[in-house]
């Protein structure tokens, strides 16, 4: 156990007037280049190590975490706005968002994001700093198979709630698979699919796949539907009631039991490494839907939907730090950067770190209680500028949207083949969508599929290919039961609501 000494001189360390300034600018930088679709933190906090070498250590992890915190209360302003995420993680909020926004109510919705975001984050880093332990070797437990089967578990609950279909969600889900196989083999590093191109060598671009998919073919579909005529992105009342530009303390109360459904998906995902804060947003959305008394209302503009996706997303976050603290292992591609920083400053993450940097650490999270606060201060003053921003034509709004998403794709992986990637996958996206297929479930499964893959390839070694040894994994069963009669009762429900319509 760490002494009470010396977590008390971490977080002495953490509340001075520099490490502030640096969280404030971090926070601020995160949610900016969140909100612009294209940019997003992750590719910020690349830009950003080689200028933390400079820093103390933890000055430079700190503006670090204030970046990715920030980026995610960024990400789900162009959600909400224009249907545009700024991440992959606002996916899910804007299946409520931005029909709230359509209502002329783009203020509330966004201020619920961000209320959700913090609260979920909050939670996140108070599990993290408590119980980070406990539930480190609770994820260091779930190996290959259970992993696996966790996976697919998660591929069956998104595809049988997003989009119309079951049947189109599992074939985006296989989709996504086979483009993540583009690359080198993650086991023998065998080229695949590669074509010739050896831009293609490390597999196709994150950032062009999911901007193309999800925002480049968005905005063509919205600059299409414009049909030539200026008005701007949402339409918000002049007379608008000042209820529909605020979030009450009864609407935020209101979703407490949802906020706390989806912060603790959120952390339990968060702690196993490669799962993302995408999948914890939808599978909390999905929990949310199930359990609520008017599940129709989802997707019309439900305080709730927004609450749900938010507080997951975010709450990721945090338990991400779980395995990168505890085993060295990042959980994600922001939990990477972060751990090649901290080898950069000379700190080994791992077991020992407790013990050899214990003042470190809890300094760390002192700079994270910071970067909650700074979120909710620097989010209430930059959503407003947001909603006057939107108010610009389509034209404008769009074209503009369009050169960010090119110069981000371009910065980020560093030429033009990236764009034309995008370029690619956005008219890949735009198709799926015109016929019914889910892009979302797509991303997700391009996302997780080489640790899909590499989970795949180490169970079969694991079990020999025999099936029966699944005996000796008995979560792992149970997660492949659970998906089975989750595809089967959702094939049921979408047959029962067809035949609904049909009479």
């Amino acid at each position: 156990m760490v002494d009470l000494s010396v977590i008390l001189a971490g977080f002495a360390d953490a509340f001075t007037l520099t490490n502030l300034l640096f969280v404030f600018a971090g926070v601020a930088l995160g949610q900016l280049v969140g909100a612009i679709p294209g940019i997003g933190p992750v590719m910020a906090m690349a830009i950003a190590i080689p200028f933390t070498f400079a820093l103390s250590p933890l000055a430079a992890i700190a503006f670090l975490m204030g970046i990715n915190k920030g980026g995610l209360v960024g990400g789900a302003v162009p959600a909400v706005l224009i249907n545009t995420p700024g991440t992959p993680d606002a996916a899910a909020t804007a299946l409520d968002g931005h029909p709230l926004a359509k209502q002329g109510k783009p203020e509330k919705a966004t201020k619920m994001a961000l209320f959700a975001s913090v609260t979920g984050d909050t939670v996140s880093d108070i599990v993290l700093i408590t119980v980070s332990a406990p539930l480190a070797v609770l994820a260091l437990r779930m190996g290959p198979v259970e992993v696996l089967a966790l996976m697919i578990f998660a591929f069956t609950v998104i595809a049988g709630l997003i989009g119309n279909s079951v049947t189109k969600g599992v074939i985006a889900a296989a989709l996504g698979l086979l483009c993540a196989t583009v690359g080198l083999d993650p086991e023998h590093a065998t080229p695949r699919f590669y074509f010739g191109w050896f831009e293609l060598y490390d597999g196709l671009p994150l950032a062009a796949v999911a901007i193309g998919m999800l925002a480049f073919s968005e905005i063509i579909r919205r600059i299409i539907a414009s049909r030539g005529i200026a008005r701007p992105a949402i339409e918000i009342p002049r007379d608008q009631d000042r209820a529909d530009r605020r979030v009450s303390f009864a609407e935020y109360w209101a979703c407490r039991y949802v906020m706390a459904r989806g912060a603790a998906i959120g952390t339990a995902l968060g702690a196993l490494p490669g799962i993302g804060s995408t999948a914890a947003a939808f599978m909390s959305y999905a929990a949310a839907k199930r359990a609520d008394k008017d599940p129709d209302s989802f997707g019309k503009g439900n305080l709730k939907g927004i609450a749900a996706a938010e507080s997951a997303n975010s709450a990721v976050m945090g338990a991400n730090l779980i395995p990168l603290l505890t085993l060295g292992i990042p959980g994600s591609i922001g939990a990477a950067l972060i751990i090649s920083a901290l080898v950069i400053h000379g700190i080994q993450p791992g077991p020992l770190l407790f013990e050899q940097q214990g003042r470190l650490v809890y300094g760390l999270f002192g700079a994270m209680i910071m970067a909650n606060v700074m979120n909710l201060i620097v989010g209430q003053l930059g959503l407003r500028l947001w909603t006057r921003v939107v108010r610009a034509p389509e034209a404008v709004v769009f074209s503009s949207a369009i050169l960010l998403c090119i110069a981000g794709v371009a910065l980020s992986t560093g030429g033009l083949f990236g764009v034309a990637i995008m370029l690619i996958f956005a008219a890949l996206g735009y198709a799926m969508t015109s016929f019914g297929y889910s892009v979302v479930i797509f991303i997700i499964a391009f996302f997780l599929g080489d640790r899909f893959e590499r989970s795949l390839s180490q169970a079969l070694v694991i079990t020999n290919g025999e099936p029966s040894a699944l005996i000796d994994h008995p979560v792992a069963i149970l997660l492949i039961l659970v998906s089975l009669i989750s595809l089967w009762r959702f094939g049921l429900s979408r047959r029962r609501a067809a035949a609904g319509d049909a009479s």
